[in-house]
């Protein structure tokens, strides 16, 4: 393992225990979050000099903690929080309560109810999952700036409501539980298909662990019904990950993709949790917004070909989703199904009404702009390829959607 990787990995399997950690000892988000940065920093300076250390782990926890007790004396704040800082590092730890892994428990203690739901996520993927601040932005579709806002805004409200970091108890858990699905799911979107140009195109470690989060939630809320279809829909997607990256490094769309080498376990798995949530439909409980998702993906891959695909089924489920979540992205999804079923220039006509809200959406240009290819409008279709290509921050994606425009006639 070179040094970057190492780094890379222990970002990943440190972050949230050394945020976790600082947190509880100085009360203070931010400057949680801003010694395990500069902890980190320090570790992309040195280590390739000095060598990774046997416990990186500790290296970054002892950093970052002498980070903090540096910022916290810089500022002069002899109040409680310096005496804390001055405490010795062998305090005994906080009970952990019913959440075991580190990482969980801090996502469920940041997805507090009283921030707004948007805002706890965006929160959380920031101090917990170690997002970026522009990958985070992308994920909501909205600018790089107004989201650095919201999480400001944010921590601001920790501070004056005096909102207590306090790990969550068992019947703190139903009522925080949605948040944090939420943050899973967009940790689990950014490891499928990275936003940014400067990371790999799929990042598995980000699926990996947003799958292992939800098992963890699964077996403490085992008869949450949406907990069960987040599940389902992210062990179905990552099933398909073997296929979606040709030998040259493009995106392989699902129409294109070798079925062959889709993780048979995974399906299998994914299915048997669909079907328990479609008895539970059965028996009058209304399925939610990732149980439907879930049951989509089940549908696909079902199909032995793209040819096989139940279009008919899949419109059904989107216009259940739509219900629940009229979002535009769902009904750019919808759309794509009723080309299928309708013809292209009906979903044509469906997306560009969807226009003033996705104008900055890669997805909503890449699919306008494959309409319009089978529709023969050439040169329409290139400058939608060009909108989309501008957007778009994956490398594989952006290598796939240059080749399908250059291709036009």
């Amino acid at each position: 393992m070179d040094v970057r990787e190492a780094i890379t990995q222990a970002h990943h399997e440190e972050w949230a225990r050394v945020v976790a950690s600082l947190t509880r000892r100085f009360g203070d988000l931010d400057i949680a979050e801003e010694a395990a940065a500069e902890a980190f920093a320090t570790a992309v300076q040195r280590w390739p000099a000095d060598g990774v250390p046997p416990n990186p782990g500790a290296w970054l926890t002892t950093t970052a903690n002498r980070q903090a007790i540096d910022r916290i004396r810089r500022e002069n704040k002899r109040d409680d929080k310096h005496r804390k800082a001055q405490m010795s590092y062998d305090d005994p730890p906080e009970p952990l309560g019913v959440i075991d892994d580190d990482r969980l428990r801090l996502i469920f203690t940041c997805c507090h109810p009283a921030l707004a739901m948007e805002t706890r996520v965006a929160l959380t993927l920031r101090m917990v999952a170690g997002l970026t601040m522009p990958e985070i932005a992308r994920a909501f579709l909205v600018a790089e700036s107004a989201m650095g806002q919201r999480i400001t805004r944010a921590k601001a409200k920790i501070k004056a409501a005096r909102i207590p970091y306090r790990v969550p108890s068992a019947e703190d858990l139903p009522a925080r539980v949605s948040g944090v699905l939420a943050v899973l799911y967009l940790v689990f979107n950014e490891g499928y298909l990275a936003t940014s140009p400067g990371t790999d195109p799929l990042r598995p470690e980000l699926t990996a662990e947003a799958i292992r989060l939800t098992r963890l939630i699964r077996a403490l809320l085992p008869d949450d019904g949406e907990v069960a279809g987040l599940l389902a829909l992210m062990l179905l997607i990552e099933a398909r990950r073997p296929a979606r990256i040709s030998a040259g490094g493009e995106l392989v769309s699902l129409d294109q993709q070798d079925r062959g080498t889709w993780d048979a376990a995974l399906i299998a798995e994914g299915h048997r949790l669909v079907r328990e949530r479609l008895a539970a439909a059965a028996a009058g409980v209304a399925p939610g917004r990732y149980q439907i998702l879930a049951a989509i993906n089940a549908v696909h891959t079902s199909a032995r070909d793209m040819r096989d695909t139940d279009w008919s089924q899949v419109l059904a489920l989107y216009d259940q989703l739509v219900r629940l979540d009229p979002s535009p992205i769902i009904a750019l999804n919808r759309a794509i199904a009723v080309a299928e079923l309708d013809g292209p220039e009906v979903a044509l006509a469906a997306v560009d009404r969807l226009e003033p809200r996705l104008a900055r959406y890669h997805a909503y240009h890449a699919t306008r702009a494959d309409l319009l290819r089978r529709l023969g409008r050439g040169r329409e279709s290139r400058a939608a390829y060009d909108k989309a290509i501008d957007l778009a921050g994956n490398t594989a994606e952006t290598a796939s959607l240059t080749r399908r425009r250059d291709q036009l006639r």
